[in-house]
Formats: C-alpha cells, structure tokens, sequence
C-alpha cells in the first residue's frame, strides 16, 4: 500500500522538495495545504503561490485555508497520512494537526539548526557573511523550529551571491536532502538527533524599516545587507528628499577620507562612499518610479555630487542570540 503524503508550502523554495517527495517510489500525495492567493504584482491581480500553481498543474488535491483549524485537523486524520512534509508554509502547526499523521511533520529549514531559526534564514546567513548555511531536516515539534534533526545538507554561498540566487540553490539542496532522507524517515528507521540549545540563533520576519542604510556601519557589513535584502524591502538611502534604492554594491577595505555618508567619488565605476570603516561602493541605483540601473546611467539623471552627505538611519538586526518580540498586531 503506497505511503501518503501530505505536503505543506507557499514558496517557490520548496518546489524541489515537494517534487522530490513526489517521486519517491510507493509513495502517494493526498493533500497540498498552502495559503490562499493573494493579489500580487503591480497590477495587484489575485493569483495562486508557486505551490499551489504547481499543485494545480500536477492536479494534486489542493487546500488553502486562511488559518488552520480543528476542522483541517479532522479533515487530515480522515486522510489516514503517513506523514506530513512542510517547508516555508506560512502558518505554525498546533497540537492536533501534528498529530492527524502517523508519523507526524517534518520541515525543510533553510540553515544548519540550531543556527537561525525563525522566518529568515537564509537573509540571516548572508547579512552575516557566513561562509557556510545549508538546509536541516527536522521533526517538527510546538516550538518554532526546535525540533530534534534527521539530517541536513551544507554548500557555501558564493563571493556576491545575493538573496534570490542562494534562495534558489538552498531549494535544489531541499530537494536533494528529502529524496535522501525521506525513505528512513518513512520507514521508521531515521533517528533524529537534538538540536544543542546552547548554539542557538533567531531571525525574524523583514519590514519595509529595515531598508534604510547606516553609513556608520563598517562597509563590509553594508555590502552583506544588500545582498541579504535583493528584492523586499531592499536597500535603500534618502537624499535631497528621495529614497534611492541600491540594486548592487560592494565593501571596500580601503580607508575612508571623510565622514560617515560623505561622497568620495561618483562616475561610471560607482558611487563611492565614506562608512563608519571602508568604503561602501554603489553599483545600480534606483529612484522612485524609474527602473534599477548601473551606476553610470542612474548619474546621468540624478547626480549625486562629490562632498555630499547621503543620510544614515538606525539598521535594526535581525538576527539575535534571543527570540524577538513578537511584532504588535496591525
């Protein structure tokens, strides 16, 4: 009798993984559980995630309810699942949804537990320049990623790797990882490991405040947060009344002339400027309502002179040693 699945995601991320799952021999999916669509774009049109477009296109039975109940929980046990395969849901799992499969949930995490749970991780991992992330395969337990670990694959982001393209690389390793590990885990034969609390680090949710830049900063840290932010919220500085946005840009080692923010250079080479140590070096740049551009072009219609100031702002972290506040409701 084939074993049943039932996979749980909203991002693109864990396409592979669910693909992988899929595949495995004797193996049935039951139900994809993912969010609702949402509008999105610039046109704002209401369209299904990754997921779910992809569920659809498999014609695999499709769920999307806006918060999971004890209705869901019910609906799942009636399924008679083998084991449920989460990576980036959205929702956290209660008490009774983890016990509606036999062998409960396992979650694809995009870091080497115990190192940046929570919601970003692999912004996480690049705002801190590590030199190695990788994806963890965990029983999922009441406590936000705490589960104990079946296993996890490693790689080492590359020299200017930013966001999207790393994202993409953890997902082909996601997939990787569960056509290796899932088999045991199904069997019964995978004993996962507990995580050592002591190593623990957090990463919390983005929001549009953490784009603004802090020129005090060194420029190596600076650089890092670019990459980490790639997309949303981005990276951004405001000058004479407008927020630029930065597409690219690197750190410098070299030492700064002048004061935090102080404009050391500006041509088709890039935007060089003064950090709290190095030099930060501006790539493509953005204004508002026009498009990312190389540095050269975006100087043709917005100058940005030489002994200029751009603004700092406060750069809150995100990622500690201990869990964040929850945020206040809207």
């Amino acid at each position: 009798m084939p074993r049943r699945l039932v996979l749980l995601g909203s991002d693109e991320i864990a396409l592979p993984a669910f693909a992988a799952a899929r595949a495995l021999p004797d193996t049935e999916v039951v139900a994809v559980y993912t969010q609702p669509d949402r509008p999105a774009g610039r046109g704002q049109e209401v369209r299904p995630n990754p997921v779910a477009a992809w569920a659809k296109a498999a014609g695999l039975p499709l769920r999307q309810p806006e918060k999971l109940g004890p209705e869901d929980a019910a609906q799942l046990v009636a399924l008679g699942a083998d084991l449920g395969v989460v990576m980036a849901y959205g929702q956290l799992l209660k008490a009774d949804f983890l016990a509606a499969t036999r062998l409960g949930f396992v979650n694809f995490h995009g870091s080497l537990l115990p190192a940046l749970r929570g919601a970003t991780p692999v912004e996480g991992a690049l705002a801190l320049g590590l030199a190695e992330t990788g994806v963890s395969l965990q029983q999922v337990v009441l406590k936000l990623d705490a589960g104990p670990i079946h296993a996890s694959r490693s790689l080492r982001p590359s020299p200017g790797e930013a966001r999207a393209a790393l994202r993409a690389r953890l997902g082909v390793l996601a997939g990787e990882l569960a056509a290796a590990a899932l088999p045991s885990i199904l069997e019964g034969g995978s004993k996962p490991v507990p995580q050592d609390e002591a190593l623990v680090t957090y990463a919390r949710r983005l929001n549009r405040t953490d784009a603004p830049l802090d020129f005090r900063q060194p420029a190596a840290v600076l650089g890092q947060r670019v990459l980490a932010l790639e997309g949303w919220p981005g990276s951004t500085f405001e000058h004479r009344g407008v927020t630029v946005k930065v597409g690219a840009a690197r750190g410098e080692d070299s030492a700064a002339s002048g004061a935090p923010g102080q404009i050391l250079s500006a041509d088709r080479s890039g935007v060089r400027v003064a950090c709290g140590q190095g030099v930060l070096v501006l790539l493509h740049l953005q204004r508002p309502g026009g498009k990312m551009l190389p540095v050269g072009e975006f100087l043709a219609g917005f100058p940005l002179a030489v002994g200029e100031t751009l603004a700092s702002a406060e750069m809150p972290a995100f990622v500690a040693t201990a869990p964040f506040p929850r945020a206040p409701k809207a």
